[in-house]
């Protein structure tokens, strides 16, 4: 089964789980400029806190351009959103970031992004990684009856999630429909590893109160296949979603230079949803077979008693994982989307 090439990636930044990040030193002059960047950003958050009048907290909801469009953190109201100009010196903001703004006598303008806990990522037409979210800490895996969801694609996210500790849980929409056996036997292995499963319908309503509570106070982002009903859950959970989500893309619309810019809302019970035609898939492209391996949960109690060191799992005499999924402790199905992601990452 051959899939979407994959166009996106997380990073993870101060999560308190680093164990899989990228094992590149920083130069002390890297340090240095790290160090001096969040030093300024926590100046600028402690210069909001004084002089609030001057300077106001904000989350981006969304960039097109040289301009911004930003969400008060005292408000949650869509009417609140601050159309805002970003200063020449400041490279990268992007929605989900914490910025400093204010307004002078040009209008509002972003004077400084605080610090990153994550980034949602994705390749430029010259293959160099730039970020188009930020600050993400849930990952909500959207599948349906139809089209049909493939274990594999969902291991992909899974993979991506788990290698920056960022956590991942499934939605099946359009729970209404019926459900065949095919569907309950995917979905079976998910839940024995304790992700969590959400059965709701847009449609009806039905299981939206309970996936609200679980999004409360949390910045998830919504990732699946076209046609699982993403969209049609981004209106039912959001209040009056179908006017103020509509009303809102029209107004990026005029200004966004690409069709792939995500987009911030915030939701009733607190914490904020992000959703965008552009994120499809997470790209795994820069793991390794170790990081891939270690995605998989269930793999990691026999990961280091292989008989060899280098073990990859595939093939090699004396594996533990294989030993495991002959005596079924390990899910055959799970196991043969780690062999499909490590042989595609050469092409992912």
């Amino acid at each position: 089964m051959l899939y979407p090439s994959p166009l996106f990636i997380i990073r993870a930044f101060n999560t308190g789980n680093r164990s899989h990040m990228a094992k590149r030193r920083l130069t002390v002059q890297q340090q240095r400029r790290i160090a001096q960047k969040q030093q300024n950003a926590a100046t600028s958050a402690s210069e909001t806190r004084e002089t609030g009048a001057d300077r106001l907290s904000g989350l981006v909801v969304t960039r097109f351009g040289k301009q911004a469009d930003v969400q008060p953190l005292d408000s949650t109201s869509q009417d609140a959103i601050q159309r805002c100009h970003i200063r020449a010196n400041i490279n990268d903001v992007v929605t989900g970031d914490r910025v400093i703004w204010r307004n002078d006598e040009n209008g509002a303008v972003i004077e400084s992004v605080l610090p990153r806990d994550s980034e949602l990522c994705r390749p430029d037409p010259r293959g160099k990684l730039r970020p188009v979210a930020a600050n993400v800490d849930r990952i909500a895996i959207v599948i349906a009856p139809e089209p049909r969801p493939h274990s594999n694609l969902i291991d992909r996210y899974l993979v991506a999630a788990e290698a920056q500790g960022i956590r991942a849980m499934l939605i099946l929409n359009k729970a209404d429909l019926e459900l065949n056996g095919e569907l309950e036997e995917l979905l079976r292995p998910y839940e024995t590893l304790g992700y969590e499963l959400y059965r709701v319908s847009a449609r009806t309503g039905d299981g939206m109160d309970s996936l609200l509570a679980c999004l409360a106070e949390h910045t998830t982002v919504l990732v699946g296949q076209s046609g699982v009903g993403k969209s049609s859950l981004v209106n039912k959970l959001l209040p009056s979603a179908n006017a103020k989500t509509g009303e809102l893309s029209e107004q990026m619309a005029k200004g966004r230079h690409t069709t792939t810019a995500a987009t911030l809302y915030p939701l009733s019970a607190g914490g904020f949803l992000i959703d965008s035609p552009g994120i499809r898939e997470f790209g795994l492209w820069h793991m390794d077979a170790e990081t891939v391996a270690t995605g998989f949960i269930e793999f990691r109690p026999y990961l280091g008693h292989c008989r060899f060191r280098d073990c990859n799992h595939l093939n090699q005499a004396g594996c533990a994982i294989m030993a495991e999924v002959d005596a079924k402790t390990i899910s055959a199905e799970r196991y043969l989307s780690y062999r499909q992601i490590v042989s595609d990452l050469s092409i992912d």
